[in-house]
């Protein structure tokens, strides 16, 4: 139990921010695993529509501090590179 009121404050803020945080993760997590399905199934055009849009919400998801800069950034190099091979 918090013996502080910091600690008291922190103990309410937690849940708040992880329900936040489980929010922008999950949408991240379903836009790139949407767009891995359209490069698997070697759909260029889907895959090229999706790009923009997926590395929007990687970029808002490392902004709001869910993951880190350097792991968004990672992320987005690699699908754009297998967007680029795919489309030829």
């Amino acid at each position: 139990m918090a013996n502080t009121k910091s600690a008291e404050k922190r103990a309410r803020q937690a849940p708040k921010r992880r329900a936040r945080n489980r929010t922008h993760a999950s949408s991240m997590r379903t836009a790139v695993k949407r767009l891995r399905q359209a490069i698997a199934a070697g759909d260029a055009q889907t895959a090229k529509q999706l790009l923009p849009a997926t590395v929007r919400t990687v970029d808002a998801t490392a902004s709001k501090g869910v993951v880190h800069r350097n792991a968004a950034a990672r992320t987005k190099s690699r699908l754009t590179r297998a967007v680029a091979k795919l489309g030829g």
